[in-house]
């Protein structure tokens, strides 16, 4: 377990994604990949009975926004992520570079 004043920075860190995905929500709707674009008839697609901590960068509108979320699905091309922010819980297809395994666990 951190020291205190780690986990506080760590809530402070989470409170304030929270607030910036919120806010970016009221000027755009969240964009996902098509099916056409996940190519959905031809691709693999795994579901991850353990979703996985990562960072992804998401569109909310024309605005782009890092966050916290988890692996929840991917196909060879693309990854579908799952985050929350406050009691909203947001879904979406990224294409996979977007995507990198982060150990978000630690910081809490």
């Amino acid at each position: 377990m951190g020291t205190p004043g780690a986990t506080l920075s760590a809530y402070r860190d989470k409170q304030s994604q929270a607030r910036s995905i919120l806010e970016a929500a009221k000027r755009g709707p969240l964009q996902s990949l098509t099916d056409r674009e996940l190519d959905v008839r031809e691709q693999p697609l795994t579901i991850h009975p353990r979703p996985k901590s990562v960072r992804a960068w998401v569109r909310f509108g024309p605005e782009a926004i890092r966050v916290d979320a988890r692996l929840v699905r991917s196909s060879p091309l693309a990854a579908g992520i799952e985050f929350r922010a406050g009691d909203r819980t947001f879904r979406c297809w990224v294409w996979g570079n977007a995507v990198t395994l982060d150990d978000v666990d630690s910081r809490a």
